[in-house]
């Protein structure tokens, strides 16, 4: 079995319909836009299907990091209960997969109604393990964390019972799993300072990316809202939280800009 492989190795089967993040960055419109999914909006049903495909593949894309980082590294590497939790996780994202198939149909999607990209993936393929703890079980899971907690919110607002039941359970994974990264993060790197630094700042690369552009915040009408409470329950500090905050409010000026600079352009031509 290959260690360390790429993106575009990663197996489906016809139904999925793959975008590469050259494609997708290049895609005249806007490529980061994830839409909100307000419940008193006309498409809100499309949204709603939109972003629970997307949540699934995500899954895919979380399970297979998580057991790629169990496979790739030796116990020389990492410490072998490092590897157990790696496991451990797998399990739980094996059954989010399953839980976000029924809950797609429950809402009236299938698989391959979206794309999938690999985006999420990209995060789990540094040859450092530490920096994968930082971009998969921090950045990555940390960005469900958000997901979850705002679709559980939108399951009770829209008075569906079954999708507020398995939000709510699998947030509480969510946690689970970043709580195991920043338990990690800080075990291996105990005696190597600069290591978890550059590891740190390579999370905020990666959450930055999550950012999409600024479309996460904690407004209540933010695409997508930052759970600080559940953040901080998983080893996040009000630091951390903030420097997502802000930097989210920076790309989102910086994108408006580009609009404006973009639609005067074109009014001058």
């Amino acid at each position: 079995m290959q260690k360390n492989i790429s993106p575009s190795s990663l197996a489906r089967d016809d139904r999925f319909n793959r975008q590469t993040s050259e494609e997708r960055f290049s895609d005249r419109r806007n490529p980061f836009e994830v839409g909100n999914i307000d419940p008193t909006a006309e498409d809100v049903a499309d949204r709603a299907r939109r972003r629970m495909h997307g949540i699934f593949v995500g899954e895919i894309q979380a399970l297979e990091g998580a057991g790629r980082t169990a496979f790739d590294f030796s116990t020389e590497e990492v410490p072998y209960e490092l590897k157990l939790d790696m496991a451990r996780q797998c399990w739980d994202e094996a059954r989010h997969c399953e839980i976000s198939i029924k809950l797609a149909e429950h809402m009236g999607g299938e698989l391959g109604e979206y794309v999938e990209t690999t985006t999420l993936f990209e995060a789990a393929c540094h040859d450092d393990p530490v920096f994968r703890l930082a971009g998969v079980n921090r950045a990555l899971e940390g960005l469900a964390i958000d997901v979850f907690s705002q679709m559980r919110d939108f399951g009770e607002e829209m008075s569906d019972p079954i999708l507020e039941y398995c939000e709510d359970y699998m947030l509480a994974d969510e946690v689970t799993h970043v709580r195991m990264g920043s338990k990690w993060l800080r075990a291996v790197t105990e005696d190597d300072p600069e290591r978890r630094k550059a590891a740190l700042e390579f999370q905020k690369v990666v959450d930055g990316l999550f950012n999409f552009r600024g479309q996460r915040s904690e407004d209540d009408d933010a695409p997508i809202r930052l759970a600080r409470q559940f953040r901080k329950m998983a080893g996040f500090t009000d630091s951390e939280v903030d420097h997502i905050a802000e930097t989210s409010l920076k790309q989102k000026a910086e994108l408006e800009a580009d609009l404006m600079a973009a639609s005067i352009l074109a009014e001058e031509n």
